[in-house]
């Protein structure tokens, strides 16, 4: 297993090409089988771990700080930790939201609940139609320079969205923001056509989220064959036959499935290894986004860190996963310079 590095966009932080996700941590995942994880992660050379305020209320940041007060200075001084606000943690109208004081109360909890002093890279969880995007900047540069968070993030957004928050930042001399965090995988490739590109002028990294569609590119699921039994989302099967319901009835669907398996069984390794792998290469990525529920699952994710795919490899999967897009505006001369935009390198 070869872990590499890459900064956080066009910041000089560097973190693991693979991050721990920690979504489960509280719900699908005990304490005991979190910080499994976690001492697995590190010890593989992982360094980027990822959470936020609205995982499992809260319980996922306190699993994490108390993970983090048990560790060594080393492990400590090494890892880097992205949180999250947004979302409501309360039921009153202010208790949720970019607004300044929404945003101030929630990064305070998450830092009581990590038990640190400062969050590594504090990402707004998603677009805010009700709070100038000037208050929430605002904000954020004002937790910068109080040393609350080291830098700014994004998830969630839009292109427009993410282009008018870089514009309006720059515009006013404000804190930055340096990643993006989006959904995206060979299922999922959508943002391909404005998001990345955006996040690629503007110099913002990528981490993506769901790299393995919800489970679909680890080949749990079969044409014919609904799920049983647990699944990623718990031990309730109806959400697997939930998730099988609405993605199975697209032929793309296994069709991806089916190259997937194929490389995978032509390398001699998993499919979830092919998935990562290919998602982790792809331009403008900076981390990817583990996200399992038990220790083995993630020992068998890390161990896609170092595998690159071939161009012809890569060329297969691009053509299988490819999403088409309508004529206009994304077909044709805008489909061409897309193309050109997304294969052109990091």
């Amino acid at each position: 297993m070869t872990v590499e590095y890459r900064t956080l966009g066009r910041s000089g932080c560097s973190v693991s090409t693979l991050a721990l996700g920690t979504m489960t941590f509280g719900n699908e995942t005990d304490e005991e089988g979190a910080h499994a994880q976690l001492d697995r992660f590190v010890e593989a050379g992982g360094t980027f771990i990822d959470t936020a305020d609205v995982y499992s209320a809260g319980a996922s940041e306190e699993i994490v700080g108390r993970w983090l007060a048990n560790a060594s200075a080393e492990v400590r001084d090494q890892v880097v930790i992205a949180s999250k606000g947004r979302f409501p943690m309360g039921g009153g109208p202010n208790d949720v939201g970019l607004s300044r004081r929404h945003l101030d109360r929630a990064l305070d909890a998450s830092l009581r609940r990590l038990g640190v002093e400062t969050i590594d890279l504090y990402q707004v969880h998603s677009w805010d139609p009700l709070t100038p995007i000037e208050e929430t900047l605002g904000f954020l540069d004002d937790a910068v320079r109080r040393g609350k968070i080291h830098y700014v993030g994004l998830s969630n957004f839009t292109g427009w969205q993410i282009q008018k928050t870089v514009d309006v930042a720059d515009f006013r001399g404000l804190a930055r923001p340096v990643t993006l965090q989006p959904q995206y995988s060979l299922l999922s490739r959508e943002i391909e056509w404005e998001i990345t590109p955006a996040c690629a002028s503007e110099g913002l990294g990528l981490l993506p989220w769901s790299p393995l569609g919800g489970g679909w590119l680890t080949g749990k699921y079969r044409r014919d064959e609904r799920p049983t039994g647990a699944t990623r989302l718990g031990e309730d099967p109806e959400r697997g036959v939930e998730a099988y319901d609405r993605r199975g009835r697209i032929e793309r669907t296994w069709a991806v499935v089916d190259e997937v398996r194929t490389l995978a069984e032509e390398r001699g390794v998993s499919m979830a290894r092919i998935a990562l792998s290919w998602v982790a290469d792809r331009p403008g990525v900076t981390s990817v986004i583990l996200g399992a529920r038990t220790t083995e699952q993630l020992a068998d994710n890390l161990a896609a860190a170092g595998l690159h795919l071939s161009e012809e490899e890569r060329a297969r999967l691009d053509d299988v996963s490819d999403p088409g897009a309508a004529d206009y505006p994304y077909g044709g001369p805008g489909r061409d310079q897309r193309s050109r935009r997304i294969t052109g390198g990091r």
